[in-house]
């Protein structure tokens, strides 16, 4: 009879889990870092703070939880969506548009979130916390790195790891500088367009250039 019982109740446990870290998810990416409290996260999640407390010692703890849990359907939704195999069968020009274009609108759909993330695991270098989500970041880059090296016959640089790294890099950095910190263009709107269209169009040309990237060359 204790088993017949036990199963609901680790089921109820397991779906008041999964809602509170959804809504802290939700109420970082709405508020950021600061404007996220255990109070809000309660209410928006349907449970009392008494409740969340009772899983979690403090709001650190909470959204260390949420962001490697972030960090790692990340990896895992990438994985699903791109394998090497599917990679090699797509022209090189063709799948540096689709992933970059991608990118872009993950970024603009989730940039506060985004945001959030990134303050809140910069501000705890050097913890293990830190550690393990670089460890997670790093996992998804190399992924993806290697996608890009299933193209190696179409890129015409002597040293292919590195070029292809770099050209992520240079992709990400410049997709965290324009929607993430600078996210109205303040300080690039004189020099930056605001369209995607064209933001995504250079993107896709400085990444191709970088490797060396020639469309005649291309089988």
């Amino acid at each position: 009879m204790a088993k017949q019982v036990l199963a609901p109740q680790q089921a109820r446990s397991r779906e008041s889990l999964r809602k509170l870290l959804k809504a802290a998810a939700e109420v970082l990416g709405q508020h950021g870092v600061e404007g996220t409290t255990i109070p809000r996260i309660a209410a928006h999640a349907g449970l009392t703070p008494g409740a969340v407390y009772r899983r979690f010692p403090d709001k650190d703890a909470l959204l260390e939880t949420v962001i490697l849990g972030i960090l790692q359907r990340q990896d895992e939704r990438l994985r699903v969506a791109l394998t090497p195999e599917m990679a090699r069968q797509i022209p090189l020009a063709v799948f540096a548009e689709q992933v970059i274009s991608n990118m872009l609108i993950g970024y603009r759909a989730s940039a506060g979130l985004l945001r959030a993330v990134r303050q809140f695991v910069q501000a705890r270098d050097g913890t293990p916390f830190h550690a393990k989500a670089a460890k997670l970041e790093m996992r998804t880059f190399q992924y993806l790195r290697d996608l890009f090296l299933a193209h190696r016959k179409e890129i015409r640089h002597r040293d292919l790891p590195v070029a292809v790294a770099f050209a992520l890099v240079t992709l990400f950095s410049t997709l965290i500088e324009l929607i993430l910190v600078d996210h109205d263009l303040r300080c690039w709107r004189a020099v930056i367009p605001r369209d995607d269209r064209t933001l995504k169009r250079e993107l896709r040309r400085n990444f191709l250039s970088h490797l060396g990237f020639d469309p005649g060359h291309s089988k």
